[in-house]
């Protein structure tokens, strides 16, 4: 299998699992995530149409950002470190793992001296793992009212990465809670605070966290293969 062909395959699954929620399969983007991937397979899948990419470590995206010549959309999707924000000024689009206010704080002073707005989501640790980054859900709203208040930020959702189950269907009530917490805050109407995306799903539960209302699924090995 291509990695053409197995974007076309994940485009139908997609597909099917939005027909099963009820929703538009335009509602759903597919982030493309290359981690310790070379930048050739990027611009293999680009050439296939896909043109949203998600990197997890800081000093591989800007090798990659300098190698890929196609025209993509970067997010950054991986635990950040403060003192790493600087080197993606400018060059991501979204930033998914935003965990804590000190980190909003140094993506806030990094877009204010390009006099740009960052596109943010608060990620949230919904099985309490020690091992993965995120806030705690009970310091959620806490956290999005501090972090609304920076003004070259704009939070634009929420991320998750639940705890693995070997049987997908496992997953379902954190992706669930998600889009709950989600749908509390909106309520909440929040200055500077929208809920358009939930960015949860990877590669073996993906068509579930679109059922339970995933905006952005970020792939790797279904689309690029195992890591080595």
């Amino acid at each position: 299998m291509t990695i053409q062909d197995n974007l076309r395959q994940i485009q139908l699954q997609i597909a099917a699992a939005c027909a099963r929620a009820g929703r538009d399969p335009a509602s759903v983007r597919l982030v493309a995530v290359a981690k310790l991937k070379p930048a050739s397979l990027i611009e293999e899948a680009a050439a296939a149409g896909q043109r949203l990419f998600g990197e997890s470590y800081v000093q591989e995206f800007t090798a990659k950002a300098e190698q890929v010549r196609s025209a993509v959309e970067w997010h950054f999707i991986g635990a950040l470190q403060t003192n790493k924000v600087k080197y993606l000024r400018g060059k991501v689009r979204l930033i998914h793992s935003v965990d804590r206010l000190s980190l909003a704080q140094e993506i806030d002073r990094q877009w204010r001296r390009q006099g740009a707005i960052a596109d943010i989501l608060l990620q949230v640790n919904l099985g309490e793992e020690e091992s993965k980054s995120g806030t705690e859900e009970a310091a959620l709203v806490d956290l999005a009212r501090q972090v609304a208040q920076l003004p070259n930020l704009r939070i634009r959702g929420l991320m998750t990465l639940p705890p693995w189950f070997e049987v997908a269907e496992e997953v379902r009530p954190f992706f669930r809670r998600l889009r709950q917490l989600a749908e509390e805050l909106q309520r909440l109407a929040i200055p500077g605070v929208d809920m358009a995306e939930l960015s949860m799903g990877m590669s073996h539960d993906f068509e579930i966290a679109i059922e339970e209302g995933a905006t952005l699924v970020r792939v790797g090995t279904a689309i690029f293969g195992q890591r080595e």
